[in-house]
């Protein structure tokens, strides 16, 4: 039985996140009962074909985020190209393209701080490899409301620059190594690793 104190994940990844995402959304379980949300810093303003990558990989249903649409348990959802993401108090995707945060649109701290709005203690953060500090002030956020912080190991990251500054600057209650990453959610969620 899950948790019923968790009702989302939000993930974050950059340099090296294609292989981290794909890695960790394939480990995750059929029945995942909650709504996993990724921002991956990436050139293309397609991420449809992104999308279907990882859709081959893993049992929930993985598309873009659709503005204006709650987030459903069971999905995986991918932030759009070049436009932030966010989680808009009534529990909706709204898009921004105001300036990106962290040299970055989609930025990882912008949808994990809306989202520690909405979920508060509700939320699980996930920090994965990548070349910048995006995302360490955003997980601060969750755990500052409650939430839980989970950090890929830096040494296992394929660029160990964000999680170590997650590290730094939010600490985290998980720091794990990459394939370690979603057993842990399976296990939150009260379902077989």
């Amino acid at each position: 039985m899950p948790s019923r104190r968790y009702r989302a994940v939000v993930v974050g990844a950059s340099l090296g996140g294609f292989h981290a995402l794909r890695t960790l959304f394939a480990a995750l379980h059929g029945r995942f009962p909650w709504p996993v949300i990724a921002v991956l810093h990436t050139a293309t303003e397609d991420v449809s074909d992104m999308a279907q990558l990882y859709a081959a990989r893993t049992p929930l249903n993985v598309s873009e985020a659709p503005e204006r649409v709650a987030p459903q348990a069971g999905n995986v959802y991918l932030a759009p190209g070049g436009m932030h993401l966010l989680i808009e108090t009534d529990g909706r995707f709204a898009f921004s393209t105001e300036a990106r945060v962290n040299f970055s649109r989609p930025s990882i701290d912008v949808l994990f701080d809306s989202a520690a709005d909405v979920y508060r203690s509700g939320l699980i953060g996930v920090v994965l490899t990548g070349a910048n500090d995006d995302g360490a002030r955003g997980l601060s956020a969750i755990r500052s409301r409650g939430g839980l912080a989970i950090v890929q190991n830096p040494a296992t990251a394929e660029a160990p620059s964000m999680p170590a500054a997650a590290l730094d600057i939010a600490g985290a209650d998980y720091v794990l190594d990459l394939e370690k990453l979603g057993p842990q959610l399976n296990r939150l969620a009260g379902l077989d690793a």
